[in-house]
């Protein structure tokens, strides 16, 4: 995944992680990807949060951040993508399964990070650690 994160040029202004070991693993493990100008914020609330719950977090965003990287889990960050993406090439595939280590980008139709709300998202990419290893992306 870091590879791919560097391969695509994905270089959020701002990451939020869960204080769990295992995504602050994950984190450490893309970091050098992400370049240089970027806030990290590791949250305990983020571990094992619902949808509402990641949303409510992602609304309080600065309007400074013109992008975000959520690392947090399952069912929560599933749950999420799909409440937030009105549709997108991606949707189907978050529909189906949303991975341990999978990536999806989504593009926001809002101007302020409170404003995002269920439907105001179009699901642009996933990539998951199989369709790397398979060299496809859906």
């Amino acid at each position: 995944m870091a590879a791919h994160l560097a391969a695509s040029d994905i270089r959020p202004s701002l990451v939020l992680c869960s204080s769990s070991l295992r995504t602050r693993q994950t984190l450490a493990a893309i970091l050098p990807t992400l370049g240089d100008a970027l806030e990290i914020r590791i949250e305990r609330e983020l571990y094992g949060a619902g949808a509402a719950q990641l949303l409510e977090r992602l609304r309080r965003l600065p309007n400074r951040a013109s992008s975000g990287m959520l690392i947090a889990h399952n069912p929560g960050i599933q749950d999420l993508a799909l409440a937030l993406a009105a549709g997108g090439p991606a949707l189907a595939g978050l529909r189906e399964k949303f991975p341990t280590g999978a990536l999806a980008t989504l593009e926001l139709d809002v101007e302020r990070w409170r404003d995002l709300d269920h439907g105001t998202a179009t699901a642009t990419i996933l990539v998951t650690p199989r369709s790397l290893e398979s060299g496809a992306g859906v």
